[in-house]
Order: structure tokens, then C-alpha cells, then sequence
């Protein structure tokens, strides 16, 4: 199936949660530094493993800056 990450097209298997996606991505597991929204709301880190995502559906993934 296919969503949308940071707008651009992913092709995932069904039942693909987004724990799994960041790890298809490479983000480490413990999800350190890393933001993540479905769909226009934020998802708590704890709830990462058991969201899955359907068709269609859009993911912002969010990475923390340093600046000054």
C-alpha cells in the first residue's frame, strides 16, 4: 500500500506500524529526537508500535534541530 512520508510516496505492506516505518526509514527504534504525526496529529511515542497505517494515509516524521 502507499503513504505519504514528509510528502513523499512510500510503498509499505499492510499492517505496517509506525514503529516499523521509522525503522524502514532508519531512525532509531528508541525514537529519540524524532516527532512523529498521522494524518495531522501527533502520535505519542508509546503508541508508535501498535498504529498501524492504512492507504493513503500522510506521515510528517519531524527530527529535533539544534540552533542559536
Amino acid at each position: 500500500m502507499t503513504v505519504v512520508v514528509n510528502g513523499e510516496a512510500l510503498e509499505v505492506v499492510s499492517g505496517t506500524t509506525v514503529s516499523a516505518l521509522l525503522n524502514q526509514l532508519g531512525h532509531n527504534s528508541s525514537g529519540a529526537g524524532i516527532a512523529v504525526a498521522l494524518n495531522g496529529e501527533v502520535v505519542r511515542r508509546g503508541a508508535w508500535p501498535a498504529t498501524e497505517l492504512d492507504e493513503h494515509d500522510r506521515i510528517e516524521v519531524l527530527g529535533a534541530a539544534q540552533g542559536g
